[in-house]
């Protein structure tokens, strides 16, 4: 590439092509070695997240901070979510200190630019180092954590958050790795301690910790104070009818505040203010971004100001857009005299990067007679023969086992995978990264599972938090708590109390017994005890030294003895009953699993390993998949259906309703094209010719997958060889139709998937007469439900149903009552006249109500207005918001 990088650290603006993405971080990267501090703006977060995975991945020797927006759109009624804020403030503070090496890339998107910050003397000298050895009041580093913005907690998971149980401390300061635990002995800190939130256990010993500000508008005296003269002055009123005014005033922190945050400060600065010498580069089309960003703000600013608080029923007055963002002629002003580059994937007239998009690999995917992964192959040879270095990025640790597995079955070399791009000429390996397409840049090319397979949807997955035990710390107990003793039976947990052993203080947890005898137990002894599982009302506690206890342990023992004889017989006999093996084709069934969208979950491939067990072992099962609607168990029975087809045998999918029905057959349909299977459904959308015709396959053998309603169950209906009976949602089915279902299933494996199974059905997993499979694990591609109550609010509605239609989405909207949808509707379609709204409840005739909601599905309609009917368990993934009119007249299991 003979693109000279310093020439873009000279002020002024340029343009350089031939930069796509992945190759602009390269780009990026070298301009920060030859000139200093380099600012990349990205139009999205989701851009900043691939670039900054980009960047660890194709130059690991730049240093990147990642300086995210806030999470909630301006003029919100919530707040961005602590962990954003706090990676926000790390990012800052580090700005603030000298680079590590020559220059560092900061990373950072639109929204971002052009939201002012707290100046800089908020957070120079902010921070307050903690060490072995220091001297410090617990109450006064609460004071100080308080101050801060920390969120006191039961137990610590996030940053931004604290707990305090006797003389321990644990808080989970911002920009950190992990969280602390600081163990006191009076005001002297004793030691400090790393520890894993999932466990809560220590994991070792950390030399200090430090902690500063975790929001950006902080609540000390001194920040009250201008509040309350900020608020005065810009809104000419004392705020005696503002929750927020009053809330802050109390030094309370208050949902939303931070929408405030002139008012904290007097004056806020800006990322130009932080970074006085940096150049700047710009995501392609990010002049769009920032106009379309700039009509947001104005949109919102002019909605708050028109809406009048009688329709809100709370006060809500903006802050000036000027003192919160940087409009266009402020922005235009901080660029002046800067090193600007615009990059583009395009090659431009002027400096050009050289770097090109990789194959799309469409052609071959659409050409029945080709193979994507020999074409693959071929590629992978012909660049490493001219002496490139190639590699294959794969979006997750599974996924690049799978390529490697599938390159090297097709005929190309065993690939190594890799952490960075150091690799030596000629040769190719596998990288975890996560790009959108490929591209070719001197002579490194860079082949994606996009290019391979079109779009997919996946994030990097989170650890999973999964408790030892049913108490994990003294702090889950509170008070009065009735437990369980393994060698003392029930008491009840009194208070933590500190003891004299041994000459030293020890910590205890007080547990009273019948009569009012104590036992005191070791905290670290705490494993030894249970939560009592049932209502604490007429509960008689144990005496201690008493042989009651002892005596109901003897006598559940012996139940327990007796439940187990009855198992292992009924385990016997299934065990003599025979079934046939099912082995899925290793390539074939590859590439099929490739298909799935999605990273699967570490619950889900535990659920698809033990069907898949199932199936090899040569005896019938009847397994149950209990997990969430949208925790991915359609996908566990499209791989147990997939290996039972393309052994020669039939499936049956029975679902209880015909919308589900349709759902399911398209899904089925679409994953199978390309293979030797023939997949039909049986409803009521079905016309009577073809239904007649798809039962007559079935019966011949020619239909290797049937997704039907309870059509599936009559008499007439007839399998030629049926390997696999599917159920879905069992408990909607009644009980002549579980009488059919069980005349289906002698010597067939069964296969039954539902959110909520019904107690017998629980009861026979949980006792061992039928297998089951949990998954709990929500999909990695899904963000943590945020849930807000707040009065009726016609901008946070209009804004949450067009902020989903703009990304492409649809909106549930809830109502509880019949009689008041009609008037509901017109409202919202004065509110959002955008938006195109439908509107169903149970007392409709089946046939408009599946029609509409058939439409919906299809993606005709915005917004789905209904009574709770939604309930039903379908699979909508453009559904990602729901509104809940008059939650107050819902009940607790509703909600």
């Amino acid at each position: 590439m003979s693109l000279k990088f310093d020439t873009l650290s000279a002020p002024g603006r340029h343009t350089v092509g031939g930069a796509p993405e992945g190759a602009d971080v390269l780009c990026a990267a070298a301009i920060a070695s030859a000139h200093g501090d380099v600012v990349m703006v990205l139009r999205d977060d989701a851009g900043l997240a691939r670039r900054a995975e980009a960047a660890r991945f194709f130059a690991p020797e730049t240093e990147v901070v990642l300086l995210p927006a806030w999470d909630c759109l301006p003029y919100d009624r919530v707040s961005p979510r602590r962990a954003i804020v706090g990676q926000r403030l790390a990012a800052l503070g580090r700005i603030l200190e000298p680079a590590a090496g020559k220059g560092r890339l900061i990373l950072t998107t639109v929204s971002a630019l052009l939201q002012r910050v707290p100046p800089r003397h908020f957070l120079r000298g902010a921070g307050q180092e903690l060490k072995s050895g220091n001297k410090i009041a617990p109450d006064g580093l609460i004071r100080d954590l308080e101050k801060f913005g920390f969120n006191r907690i039961e137990t610590v998971t996030e940053p931004g958050e604290y707990a305090v149980r006797g003389g321990i401390v644990d808080l989970y300061p911002a920009g950190a790795g992990g969280p602390l635990r600081l163990d006191f002995f009076g005001d002297e800190i004793e030691s400090v301690r790393t520890f894993d939130p999932a466990t809560q256990r220590s994991t070792g010993q950390a030399a200090s910790v430090t902690i500063s500000p975790v929001s950006e508008a902080p609540l000390d005296a001194d920040a009250i104070a201008q509040f309350r003269t900020g608020y005065l002055e810009t809104f000419q009123t004392s705020g005696s009818d503002d929750p927020l005014y009053e809330a802050v005033s109390e030094g309370r922190r208050h949902q939303g505040m931070e929408h405030w945050l002139p008012l904290y400060h007097g004056k806020l600065e800006t990322l130009f203010d932080y970074l006085p010498d940096a150049a700047f580069l710009f995501d392609h089309q990010a002049e769009a971004a920032i106009a379309a960003r700039h009509e947001l703000i104005a949109e919102y600013y002019l909605a708050r100001q028109t809406v009048s608080d009688a329709d809100s029923g709370v006060p809500y007055r903006p802050v000036p857009p000027d003192r919160m963002f940087l409009d266009a002629e402020a922005l235009d002003a901080a660029l002046k005299g800067r090193a600007v580059t615009d990059l583009s994937p395009y090659h431009e007239d002027g400096a050009d990067f050289g770097a090109t998009v990789g194959r799309d690999y469409a052609d071959v995917r659409v050409d029945p007679n080709a193979n994507v992964y020999e074409a693959l192959v071929a590629d992978l040879k012909g660049q490493t023969g001219s002496g490139k270095k190639v590699i294959v990025a794969a979006l997750s640790d599974g996924a690049a086992d799978r390529l490697g597995n599938l390159i090297s079955e097709h005929g190309g070399p065993k690939l190594k995978v890799i952490e960075t791009s150091a690799l030596e000429t000629g040769k190719a390996a596998i990288g975890v990264i996560d790009l959108g397409r490929g591209f070719v840049a001197g002579d490194l090319a860079v082949i994606t599972e996009t290019d391979l397979l079109g779009d997919r949807m996946a994030r990097p997955g989170r650890r999973r938090i999964r408790p030892e035990n049913f108490i994990a710390e003294v702090s889950s107990l509170a008070p009065g708590a009735l437990v369980v003793h393994v060698d003392h039976g029930i008491g009840r947990f009194d208070a933590l109390e500190t003891i004299q052993v041994g000459g030293a203080p020890h910590d205890c947890l007080r547990l009273v017994y019948a009569g009012d005898s104590k036992l005191f137990l070791p905290v670290e002894n705490v494993d030894l005890l249970t939560r009592y599982g049932s209502e604490d009302a007429g509960v008689q506690l144990d005496r201690l030294g008493g042989a009651a206890w002892q005596a109901r342990r003897a006598k559940m023992k012996e139940r327990v003895r007796e439940m187990a004889d009855a198992l292992i017989k009924v385990a016997a006999a299934r065990e003599l009953k025979t079934a046939e093996r099912f082995q899925p084709p290793e390539g074939a069934y590859e590439e099929f699993a490739a298909r799935f969208p999605f990273n699967e979950t570490e619950d889900q491939l535990e659920a698809i390993s033990d069907v898949l067990g199932d199936l090899q072992k040569g005896r019938p099962t009847d397994r149950l998949v209990c997990g969430d609607v949208g925790f991915g168990k359609t996908e566990v029975a499209l791989r147990a259906a997939f290996a039972v087809a393309l052994s020669g045998k039939q499936v049956a999918v029975v679902v209880p309703t015909t919308l589900l029905c349709r759902q399911h057959f398209m899904t089925f349909r679409d994953r199978f094209k390309g293979f030797p299977v023939r997949v039909e459904q049986l409803s009521r959308l079905v016309t009577a010719k073809d239904t007649s015709a798809i039962k007559d396959g079935m019966a011949k053998g020619d239909v290797d997958i049937v997704v039907g309603t309870h059509a599936l169950l009559a008499k007439d209906v007839r399998f030629r060889d049926l390997g696999l009976l599917i159920v879905d949602e069992e408990q909607h089915f009644g009980v002549a139709h579980k009488e059919r279902i069980k005349g289906l299933r002698a010597d067939i494996h069964v296969l039954t998937l539902t959110a909520t199974p019904i107690p017998r059905t629980l009861q026979m997993a949980l006792t061992g007469l039928r297998e089951m499979s949990l998954i709990a694990t929500p999909p990695v591609d899904r963000l943590a439900v945020r849930t807000f109550v707040m009065p009726f609010d016609p901008v946070i509605v209009r804004e949450a149903i067009l902020r989903e239609q703009y990304r492409g989405g649809q909106t549930f909207y809830v109502c509880p009552r019949i009689n008041d949808l009609e008037k509901l509707s017109e409202r919202l379609r004065d509110l959002v006249p955008e938006a195109k709204v439908a509107m169903v409840h149970g007392q409709m005739p089946v046939k408009d109500l599946e029609d509409i909601i058939s439409r919906f599905y299809d993606g005709a309609y915005d917004v789905l207005l209904s009574t709770n009917i939604i309930e039903s368990g379908l699979d909508l993934p453009a559904v990602n918001t729901i509104l809940i009119h008059r939650a107050d007249m819902s009940g607790l299991a509703q909600l």
